[in-house]
């Protein structure tokens, strides 16, 4: 069995997480910490009773360990560094989302990849589970015919507390990546433009832009709607999101929290103030997936991947779609008109 000789990049408490699940699998060693802060590195061996080395910067930490994969769970401003650095140095890298901060930034990491040999894979956790993994089957399979709407809810109240409640933009730059990804996976259509209207609602605690409604046309001819807040009091959603899928013989309904369903059009009919209504049947076919779920499930595909000599299913080629919607939905807001989510 190949074995991994892994550096973690970045050690605060994505690190810690990134840390406990690599030590619990037997095809990957941890040969290297890296963090400007060395006291963060050096607690983290702590807790993990780690005995490899600590480096201030990954140059050393690839020079000194000869390590063949990166685990990049620093800041997003500093992937574009630390993943090319990583690359040109022959290790591969599976990296937190976001993968970049502007587009420009996230090409220049693809062409890096694409240069090298070496493969970039990034986190999107919210991919991997028994529920989003059905409603997509249910998808592929026809159960509800050609999806035509699909609609997110996001609401939540998180106080922070920290460096999100003042930053510019903080529902759609630290958390709409997740549900954003969501509808790429679950429909297999990729963005084609957006219109996007951010706002600070009255109560809020954060600076601005914590509540957005974004409109997405998609590849396969559908829209996506997305509604978002980070100050919404009372009625919360699933962190997952509250979806609604409409196609053209039936709808899937899938609360985030608990297993969807369908609702899909019979043969037979009813009338209701004088119409012609379909009849509808509830239904539920299992699914199939049986992998793990969050960050040990989307570990499981990239190291799948890298043995097996293919993309990952969230290598840094597809995820540019979907840091792509997030940052045309900020254009949008700023710039109040519908923009083109380029591929």
């Amino acid at each position: 069995m190949q074995r991994f000789r892994a550096i973690l990049a970045g050690c605060g408490k994505k690190g810690r997480d990134w840390a406990r699940l690599v030590s619990e699998r037997s095809d990957v060693e941890l040969v290297g910490l890296v963090d400007v802060r060395e006291e963060s590195a050096r607690e983290l061996a702590e807790r993990q009773a780690l005995s490899c080395p600590i480096y201030r910067e990954l140059d050393a930490a690839l020079a000194g360990t000869g390590a063949d994969l990166v685990l990049d769970v620093t800041t997003p401003a500093s992937h574009k560094r630390v993943v090319t650095t990583a690359l040109r140095a022959g290790a591969h890298v599976f990296g937190e989302k976001p993968m970049a901060t502007t587009l420009g930034d996230a090409r220049a990491m693809i062409e890096t990849a694409g240069a090298t040999g070496r493969t970039y894979s990034v986190m999107q956790n919210r991919r991997y589970g028994e529920q989003i993994r059905t409603c997509k089957e249910w998808i592929s399979d026809g159960l509800i015919g050609r999806v035509g709407f699909v609609c997110s809810d996001f609401f939540v109240a998180p106080h922070w507390g920290d460096f999100r409640d003042g930053m510019a933009h903080p529902l759609l730059v630290e958390m709409a990546i997740h549900t954003f990804d969501q509808a790429r996976f679950i429909t297999g259509s990729d963005p084609v433009s957006v219109y996007c209207r951010e706002f600070n609602p009255h109560g809020s605690w954060f600076a601005s832009g914590s509540s957005a409604i974004c409109l997405f046309e998609m590849s396969d001819g559908s829209e996506f709607c997305y509604r978002g807040s980070w100050c919404a009091e009372g009625g919360s959603t699933s962190w997952q999101a509250a979806w609604r899928i409409v196609g053209s013989s039936g709808t899937i309904l899938w609360n985030g929290d608990r297993a969807p369903y369908a609702e899909v059009a019979t043969a037979g009919e009813h009338m209701s103030f004088g119409c012609r209504f379909r009849d509808h049947e509830r239904i539920a076919p299992a699914g199939s997936w049986q992998g793990r779920t969050g960050h040990a499930g989307c570990l499981d595909e990239m190291f799948a991947a890298l043995l097996a000599g293919r993309r990952a299913e969230t290598d840094c080629r597809d995820n540019f779609l979907s840091v792509a919607m997030v940052l045309k939905a900020i254009e949008s807001a700023e710039k109040g008109v519908r923009v083109t989510v380029e591929s």
